[in-house]
Formats: C-alpha cells, sequence, structure tokens
C-alpha cells in the first residue's frame, strides 16, 4: 500500500512527539511493506512566524491533496498577544472546515496497569466520545464591542438538521458495530440548538437498523457529573462541538493523563486527521519529558480509521499496551507516592518512543 500523508509537527511539544510517532510509522513501513509519502507542513504559531499566518493556502492545498494528516499540536502563550482572527487556534479550525472533518472520535479507555494514576482510581471504563466538530459557536458568528461606555460580546451557536444528521450516522453506527449503548448528550431544557439535536437524535434511536442499541438522552451537566460518578456506564457519548471539547477532556483525566489519549477527526471519505488531544505544553518543550503515546496512538487510529490497516493498528497499540505493562512511565505517569514510584522505571520522550518502536 502506498499512501500520502502530511505531517504537522506545529508548536510546543507537537515536533517532539510527531518524531516519535514517525519512527513508529517508518517501522510499521518497513515490517508490512508499505510506502508512506511524508508531505510536512507548517501550522500554528510556527506558520505566523515564518508566513505571518497560522495557515498558508499553499499548506492547506498539501493536507487537501493528502490522504490523511498526522498533528502534534498548536499554539502557545507566544502568541498569546496575535489578534484573535490571527490566533494558532485559527488554523486548525480552517483545516478542520476546509477538509469537511465533522467527526471527532475520541475514546478512553483505562489501563488496568494505570489504574493508580487515575485521579479516581477508576479501574474500569471504555467507551468512545463522537463528538461534531465543524459547527456550533466555534463556528458562529462573533463579536466584540462598546455600547456606551459598556463592553459587550456575543458568540453566536447554529446547528442544521443536516449537521446533526450526519454526526448522528456516524455515531449510531459506530455503537451498532461495537455493540455498544449510546447516549446523547445536549442542553435541551434550554438551548433550542439542543432541542433540535434531540429531536434528531431520538428519530435515529427509532430506527429498525439501530432498534438493538440502547439509547438515552442527558442533560450535559448531569453528563459532566456521570463521567466522574460512573463512567463505566457509556459507550458511545454523542454530542456538539463544544459539550464534546470540554467533556472529552474530562474524560482524558480518567486514563491517568491527558498525554495518554489520541484522536481522530474524520469526513465523508477515507481522509481525516489524527492527532494527541493535548495541547502544545510549552513549559515542557525540549526537554525530552513529553508523553508520546497519544501521538503514537494517534498513528494507529489513522492506519485504522483512514487505511483500513486493521493489524498494524493492532500492532501499534499492543506495543504501547505492553511497554505500559513493563512499567515503563513517562514523568506525567510518574507515581507520586514515592514508594510505589520505585516500582517503575522512568524514561523520556524519545526513550519511550524507542521502547514501543522495539516491541513492533
Amino acid at each position: 500500500m502506498e499512501k500520502n500523508i502530511a505531517v504537522i509537527k506545529g508548536d510546543g511539544i507537537g515536533p517532539e512527539i510527531i518524531e516519535r510517532a514517525i519512527d513508529i510509522l517508518k517501522k510499521i513501513e518497513k515490517k508490512y511493506s508499505h510506502k508512506f509519502n511524508l508531505e510536512y507542513v507548517d501550522m500554528g504559531g510556527c506558520s505566523i512566524d515564518k508566513h505571518g499566518v497560522p495557515l498558508t493556502d499553499e499548506n492547506l492545498e498539501k493536507c487537501l491533496k493528502s490522504d490523511s494528516v498526522l498533528l502534534g499540536s498548536v499554539g502557545g502563550y507566544k502568541w498569546d498577544n496575535v489578534e484573535t482572527e490571527n490566533r494558532p487556534e485559527r488554523g486548525l479550525l480552517k483545516l478542520r472546515k476546509e477538509l469537511n472533518l465533522y467527526a471527532n472520535i475520541r475514546p478512553t479507555k483505562i489501563l488496568k496497569s494505570l489504574e493508580y494514576a487515575s485521579p479516581l482510581k477508576v479501574s474500569e471504563c471504555d467507551f468512545i466520545i463522537v463528538r461534531e466538530l465543524t459547527g456550533g459557536i466555534y463556528f458562529g458568528k462573533h463579536s466584540f464591542e462598546t455600547a456606551g461606555n459598556m463592553r459587550q460580546a456575543s458568540d453566536i451557536m447554529v446547528y442544521r438538521e443536516d449537521e446533526i444528521k450526519r454526526i448522528g450516522k456516524v455515531a449510531f453506527d459506530m455503537a451498532k458495530k461495537n455493540k455498544k449503548n449510546i447516549t446523547s448528550v445536549d442542553k435541551a431544557n434550554v438551548l433550542y440548538t439542543s432541542k433540535l439535536w434531540r429531536e434528531i437524535m431520538n428519530d435515529f434511536a427509532k430506527k429498525d437498523e439501530y432498534e438493538e442499541i440502547e439509547y438515552n438522552d442527558m442533560y450535559v451537566d448531569n453528563a459532566a457529573m456521570q463521567l466522574i460518578a460512573n463512567p463505566s456506564q457509556f459507550g458511545i457519548i454523542v454530542t456538539e462541538n463544544m459539550f464534546g471539547d470540554i467533556l472529552s477532556d474530562e474524560a482524558s483525566m480518567l486514563t491517568g493523563s491527558i498525554g495518554m489519549s489520541p484522536s481522530a477527526s474524520l469526513s465523508d471519505g477515507s481522509l481525516g486527521m489524527y492527532e494527541p488531544i493535548h495541547g502544545s505544553a510549552p513549559d515542557i518543550a525540549g526537554k525530552d519529558i513529553a508523553n508520546p503515546i497519544g501521538a503514537i496512538l494517534s498513528l494507529a487510529m489513522m492506519f485504522r480509521y483512514s487505511f483500513n490497516l486493521f493489524e498494524e493498528a493492532e500492532d501499534i497499540e499492543n506495543a504501547v499496551y505492553k511497554t505500559i505493562e513493563e512499567n515503563y512511565r513517562t514523568a506525567d505517569l510518574m507515581p507520586k507516592d514515592k514508594e510505589l514510584a520505585n516500582k517503575y522505571q522512568k524514561v523520556g520522550c524519545a526513550e519511550m518512543g524507542d521502547i514501543i518502536m522495539s516491541k513492533i
């Protein structure tokens, strides 16, 4: 198989973790006799420094022509004072919109050997958040103005019926394939966008093809509480853009570290963008202490969702799980208790990548 991959290292720890993922990719390429052509693309703060904008049309075109996109992270306090419309994150929003990446898939799975790292000591949960990614308040009209002597701001949330239907189909098909229940999260007691959301999701639940799927609705405030109180109740959580952004970051901490969590952003075809859910962490950039596992598992998701290379994806995931089971830990996964910490081998970003690669 031959595929073209656009690689965006980005800012902060992005280059470090992506280099580890690329090492894994090259090992898979050799082992399974594939060919992956890599096209490196500037986006985010590094693009602002080089080109004056977070994403140039030329680099956007490189992503559009690729078979998939692998992303590290963008942003950082260096660009905090850049005007809002030109911040690093605007490049990411533009890329999602132009590539029509409307479905964000974020799995949360607790590994038994990392139970100690969960702040809630959660030992059992395995669910997926399906987040609508190109609609809602992030893509609505925004204004910041002064009326008289009073500053005021507004952010408009709009959802069309077709936007909700397409993310609903992704979630219900995924639940059917994986034999999981579905919880649709909204705020239908207050928001009209959520009223429409609930009506459409309930229409899906009534379809004959999904009759075996256990379905329920949940208000977002209750969902936030239930993720802490009883995360094992969830199979698939489907929700709109802002709610999904918040809930998925909350869910990531159940695993013990946000550095463990991968994600996929998908369109109607096979083109997708794959990235760890953490930020650029500029305070630890260049120190070889970042956790590359989120980026490496994102690569596995690329093989599974965009390339249909299931054996290769499982090979990567099993290498990660074996490494964790053998007690190798980056700094974010080390126990605070000194006696417990003595059980584990602390390694840096590069060494963690090398150990995982050795198990493929």
